[in-house]
């Protein structure tokens, strides 16, 4: 059936959705709480081959974006190498995991769901919704209303979906962790083109990756145990982060320092968090998909890679149900376990990048064991994470 879907967010859950809705044979419309697209948001991320294989379901290629990323080096502050891991096998086209900025992949989302004839309309932060019996009313907080018979909450971490489907739902968990970056040229690094190169310094986790212009993108983990107030990282100036990055690096081998000074400017700082289970994703028929439904850390880099394999089968399911509960359910069930252990994964690995001087040394010496065993055994603990394939023809069972 084409229903008339109302998609809250136009972030990548929100355009992935529209899309994937689209090509399901239903009719969605995008409502952004902004007045633009979110082409100045955030830094960049790595789409790991799982996120591309998703993206390949939907007909999509980003291969004019960024720059692969097939594997990444892990290092020591002292500069010891702790072992290198890959990104995931690549797919049976020789596609590797890629390195994009966030808004290059928002816009490219966006224009391809313009292009299949999706409405997108700004300004509409939703406020409300209530059903129908046989759709949705959403009400926005200029004044507008909407009707349709889906609506789907793809809009973020905050989701206000999530609060009306389910009011008792935990918020977000701060993670202990602050996250700042940029861009830098004219450094040399010493490491090749392609690489993600993560840093667990003495006293900050720094990540770094060469663009093959030989750009540096690199991104910092302070450790802050008090969650600051948005206002209270307003405050803190490029240069203040500049200085505070130096001192923090100050002690470690490695070209985090240098990078840092070699960046014109330093982006605003955010907080990290993740999602606890959210114990109800759906009622009536609104449903949430993306970070509304299950932030994870961006210590994992699958916050991008579960919206869009979340769209992929949410759209799967609608398609290839007799109804608006067995698809929400079938898409529940086929989600949420993989979606949680992600969640999981992402927290305890961020757990890694806050511990103490003290807790340090012990890490290292794990980590280094463990990088060891998985080189002689050819074990990798992530696999389950990266071979996770969609298959766009194949039929969801309801």
């Amino acid at each position: 059936m084409a229903y008339t879907t109302m998609i809250i967010g136009g972030g990548v859950a929100g355009a992935a959705s529209a899309i994937a809705l689209h090509k399901a044979g239903l009719n969605p419309v995008v409502y952004e709480a902004y007045d633009r697209g979110a082409d100045n948001a955030g830094v960049f991320l790595t789409l790991a081959v799982n996120a591309l294989d998703a993206l390949h379901a939907l007909g999509m290629d980003v291969r004019e974006l960024g720059f692969d990323t097939p594997s990444m080096a892990i290092t020591s502050g002292s500069g010891r190498k702790l072992g290198e891991l890959p990104y995931g096998t690549a797919l049976s086209d020789g596609t590797v995991s890629r390195t994009v900025k966030r808004a290059d992949l928002y816009r490219a989302l966006r224009e391809e769901a313009v292009r299949r004839g999706v409405r997108v309309e700004y300004g509409k932060r939703l406020v409300d919704a209530e059903s129908t019996g046989d759709g949705v009313r959403a009400e926005f907080a200029d004044g507008t209303t909407a009707e349709g018979d889906l609506l789907i909450g793809a809009d973020g971490l905050r989701s206000r979906t999530r609060e009306i489907i389910a009011p008792d739902a935990p918020g977000a968990r701060y993670a202990g962790l602050l996250n700042t970056g940029g861009y830098a040229r004219g450094v040399e690094t010493g490491t090749e083109p392609g690489v993600m190169n993560a840093i667990f310094g003495r006293r900050c986790f720094f990540a770094y990756t060469v663009h093959p212009d030989g750009e540096v993108w690199w991104v910092a983990n302070p450790a802050y145990p008090t969650e600051p107030t948005p206002a209270e990282l307003a405050a803190i100036t490029p240069e203040q982060w500049r200085a505070r990055l130096t001192e923090l690096f100050r002690r470690d081998r490695g070209p985090a320092a240098d990078i840092v000074a070699a960046t014109d400017r330093v982006f605003a700082g955010w907080n990290t968090y993740d999602l606890p289970t959210v114990p109800r994703w759906h009622r009536d028929r609104m449903i949430i998909v993306g970070d509304a439904a299950h932030a994870t850390a961006p210590s994992i880099g699958q916050g991008a890679a579960m919206a869009i394999e979340d769209t992929v089968v949410l759209a799967k399911c609608l398609r290839d149900s007799t109804s608006v509960d067995h698809a929400f359910a079938a898409y529940e069930g086929l989600r949420r376990e993989r979606v949680e252990r992600v969640v999981e994964q992402g927290n305890r690995t961020g757990g890694w990048k806050a511990l103490g001087p003290i807790a340090r040394l012990p890490r290292d010496l794990i980590m280094s064991v463990a990088m060891k065993r998985m080189a002689r055994t050819g074990a990798d603990p992530s696999r389950w994470i990266y071979e996770h394939h969609l298959d766009w023809e194949t039929p969801v069972s309801v």
